[in-house]
């Protein structure tokens, strides 16, 4: 199960991205922590100390060549774009931490959680670059996973609309925005819900840095049903932030509560490894026709495989 945290810079998804792995590892359940914002700090948030692992978007030919396999349809790593979907002879993935790829990406943080990073803008990237480049890589890393029921990928996302410009938004079985309760936090789930239509995205909305009874109902009258929880403050997550995190049974009961919505809404999801491998097709036609093409000197629509789907694991 895969769920993405999204908001405006500074709401506080980090955050909660982190404190959900952790939540989730302290059960006992196979996690996965992707920081995938262009501010690298999910793994400072998880409590890792020391370097960062080796980013996942800083080696995009082995990354390719790894997941193009034998795929007749993808003779190079060079024709290989953000989007292109997995076909027969295509490497899929799992959450095995044995497995080759994480071996090589992932780190461990305090408390059970891997975590992969997508790597930091560098000098060479600054003023030729854009942060899709290295976004891209978890994309295609999504694009060949098959997860199961059981096995969760969390997923710290770019601040405000910006996953909008790929089809990294729709890999995701939910996606929790969280909003400070005020016009600006609310306007990004208002941005969110505009872009998203029509495309299958479950969202959901959780308040965070709610003070009382009116930031309570502020975010109700402006979300409704939307909104499955919301966080006050908390002593728990300032230690965490100060880099002293404190046992997770020590959380304030309410918060852990809402850490336990959280869990049984994306747990409730269902996913649709049919219409989710369309959406991997579509979004790849779409890109090949747009830029894709032009930028390879090849039809990219030949990758796509007519009546392919991946596998889906057994226990989905």
């Amino acid at each position: 199960m895969r769920i993405a945290f999204v908001g405006k810079g500074g709401s506080g998804k980090t955050t909660m991205a982190a404190l959900f792995s952790r939540y989730l590892a302290e059960l006992g359940r196979p996690v996965l922590a992707i920081d995938a914002d262009i501010n690298q700090h999910l793994g400072q948030a998880l409590g890792a100390d020391g370097p960062p692992p080796r980013p996942l978007g800083a080696d995009l030919t082995w990354l390719k060549d790894h997941l193009r396999g034998d795929n007749p349809r993808i003779p190079a790593a060079d024709v290989m774009i953000k989007t292109t979907p997995p076909g027969p002879g295509s490497r899929l993935l799992d959450l095995d931490p044995s497995g080759e790829l994480l071996r090589r990406y992932a780190a461990a943080a305090p408390g059970g959680v891997r975590y992969l990073v997508t790597g930091e803008f560098d000098e060479s990237d600054i003023g030729v670059a854009c942060y899709h480049a290295k976004t891209g890589a978890v994309e295609l890393y999504l694009n060949h996973l098959i997860d199961g029921a059981g096995e969760y990928v969390v997923v710290d996302m770019t601040a405000g609309a910006d996953a909008f410009a790929s089809g990294l938004f729709t890999r995701f079985d939910l996606t929790v925005l969280v909003s400070e309760p005020t016009r600006r936090g609310v306007g990004v789930y208002e941005q969110y819900v505009e872009h998203a239509a029509g495309h299958g995205v479950a969202l959901r909305v959780l308040g965070n840095k709610v003070g009382d009874a009116a930031d309570v109902r502020y975010l109700r009258e402006r979300v409704g049903d939307a909104l499955i929880g919301w966080l006050g403050q908390s002593a728990w997550v300032r230690a965490a932030e100060r880099g002293d995190p404190l046992p997770l049974a020590q959380l304030e009961p309410d918060n852990l509560a809402v850490l336990g919505s959280l869990r049984a809404a994306l747990d409730a999801q269902t996913r649709d490894w049919e219409a989710y491998h369309r959406g991997t097709v579509e979004f790849h036609l779409r890109n090949a026709a747009a830029w894709g093409n032009r930028a390879v000197g090849a039809d990219l629509a030949a990758q796509v495989v007519p009546g392919y789907t991946p596998p889906s694991p057994v226990s989905a």
